[in-house]
């Protein structure tokens, strides 16, 4: 059935139980006949006419519409509101459950919004659980479905990071590319801005640095005539990443401080611990001499991370950074520990990060003079690394994995190691 004979149909039901005639209902405003073409759905009434056989029934005009009384819909606009607190205060399994309850009420389905709304938020609390396939799955889902402007950049953003993060490098371009690499651009505007910024970490981690650097000028363009703190911070973050790529650590701790400046003062506390989590991250890597400073810094994201929507894996990475940064302080048990911390927090489908912390694991066993453990973690690291795609992050990690086999005097497998490090940097 169509929507006006959907609607028609309710118009219908409400009148006769009622016990209203098509004449009764339609004086004086309406002729009996446009009633009657109105219910038998070969006429759609304006809103204006919607709204006046609304007050003539006694019933709601959300009701006609979409079949739903208010009291319904004021129902299930308090689940939503009930589903985004839960993900916003970190109960994510919880806001999870409630988005998926939520969306098994078929009062929903003629609801489209709402319901976008509704799968919106289930998909981010699926990310926020670990579950990157399934998450991914849910914005496939509304890709395909018609859905707002703002709502479609957004989705599109989501998916570049979790392709990004599955290590599926190809396609977190194309996603991006799918909105910004069309000839005909749109306006930037801050969503596009921030989907240019994961676009642009997407070409990073698929080491295509001169089309790095031509990108991330034109977001550092477009952020300046914007002027807004959400372009500003995710302009300056990857110009920040960018520069240190190239070797320039001061001056990407320049734009770093820019954006972190900017997150404080603007951004929401998810955004902010992720934020302060990653200026850390650089300034340990720039400046090693202020690993102390760097440490602090992340103890603080990590307590903030635990108070928000933030997904087990940015927990975990969090907790990857704080190992690194007690491996340079010279706390090698508090570094296996921390390893170990974040491998029991990632879920499947993130073998880089499980990578990067077998290689922290055996790096600190190593120190710790358990050359039995360390040749294991290594080795893990290895076994994590062999089924991925080549991509510039993937050739960071073979190279730290070579690193870690030539300390432990595995000449063969470091020199295999190195080889894989090389062919993933296109060399």
């Amino acid at each position: 059935m169509t929507t006006s004979d959907l609607v028609g149909l309710r118009i219908k039901t409400v009148r006769r139980q009622r016990g209203l005639s098509q004449a009764q209902l339609a004086h004086p405003e309406l002729s009996d006949s446009y009633v009657s073409l109105i219910e038998s759905g070969k006429r759609t009434p304006t809103p204006a006419v919607l709204e006046l056989l609304a007050q003539k029934l006694d019933c709601s005009l959300s009701y006609l519409v979409n079949g739903v009384t208010a009291e319904q819909m004021e129902d299930i606009e308090l689940a939503l509101g009930y589903a985004r607190l839960a993900l916003e205060n970190g109960e994510v399994a919880e806001a999870r459950t409630r988005f998926s309850e939520l969306l098994a009420d078929n009062n929903l389905t003629g609801l489209t919004q709402l319901r976008q709304d509704t799968e919106y938020g289930l998909a981010l609390a699926t990310e926020a659980c670990g579950d990157l396939d399934a998450a991914i799955a849910i914005h496939l889902r509304l890709c395909d479905e018609e859905l707002p402007t703002e709502r479609q950049i957004e989705v599109a953003i989501a998916l570049s990071r979790l392709y990004r993060e599955c290590e599926r490098p190809t396609e977190a371009v194309e996603i991006g590319e799918r909105y910004l690499g069309a000839a005909a651009r749109p306006a930037w505007t801050d969503v596009h801005v921030e989907l240019g910024a994961t676009l642009l970490n997407a070409y990073l981690n698929r080491g295509d640095m001169l089309r790095s650097r031509q990108f991330a000028a034109e977001l550092l363009n477009a952020a300046d005539l914007l002027g807004t703190p959400r372009a500003t911070v995710a302009a300056n973050w990857n110009a920040a990443l960018l520069s240190e790529m190239g070797g320039h650590g001061e001056e990407s701790l320049t734009f770093a401080t820019r954006a972190l400046a900017v997150q404080l003062e603007n951004g929401q506390p998810r955004s902010l611990a992720r934020m302060r989590l990653a200026y850390a991250s650089l300034l340990v890597r720039a400046r090693p001499h202020e690993v102390e400073e760097a440490r602090k810094l992340m103890l603080q994201a990590e307590d903030e991370l635990a108070q928000t929507s933030a997904s087990t894996l940015d927990r975990a990475r969090c907790r990857i950074e704080i190992a690194r940064a007690e491996i340079i302080a010279g706390e090698t048990a508090a570094a296996a520990a921390s390893a170990q911390a974040a491998l029991d927090l990632l879920p499947e489908g993130a073998p880089a990060l499980e990578a990067e912390a077998h290689f922290i694991l055996g790096r600190a066993y190593a120190y710790l003079g358990h050359p039995k453990a360390a040749k294991q973690s290594v080795q893990a690291v290895r076994s994590w690394l062999t089924p991925l795609p080549d991509s510039g992050r993937i050739a960071g990690a073979w190279y730290a994995a070579a690193e870690g086999f030539e300390q432990l005097g595995e000449t063969e497998e470091a020199v295999g190691a190195y080889q894989r490090a090389l062919a993933s940097a296109g060399l």
